[in-house]
């Protein structure tokens, strides 16, 4: 069973979408449930300007993209660089066990975002 939060941000998904000239962009998949989910960021000094989300998957995984870009939005890149799955997971109000892996990915599409970023700036 779903959470009302889980199944607001299914419904009503925020910040859904692609930026096509994106300082940053994360793709991760789980092969085993078929969810892939791409998180794209623009920064400006050093915070997360925008940020939208792709997400090919289940409601669990459309609810936790657009959770992770709400919790991102406006932060610096080391402050969303410290947000979990659990982070994700809480601000939805809970995600039954089989969908926590959800959880992981936005957490992890975040955190690949963020080192793509990186990467670009070093080069």
């Amino acid at each position: 069973m779903y959470s009302q939060k889980v199944m607001e941000h299914f419904k009503n998904p925020r910040n859904m979408g692609e930026i096509s000239d994106a300082d940053g962009v994360g793709t991760v998949g789980n092969p085993v449930c078929g969810d892939m989910m791409t998180i794209y960021i623009k920064v400006k000094e050093n915070r997360i300007a925008d940020i939208k989300f792709k997400t090919f998957g289940c409601g669990a995984a459309i609810a936790t993209s657009s959770m992770v870009t709400e919790l991102a939005k406006g932060k610096t890149l080391e402050e969303a660089l410290k947000i979990t799955r659990g982070d994700i997971a809480d601000a939805l109000e809970g995600l039954p066990p089989v969908k926590m892996h959800c959880s992981n990915l936005a957490a992890d599409a975040l955190h690949a975002a963020i080192e793509d970023y990186y990467k670009k700036k070093k080069r």
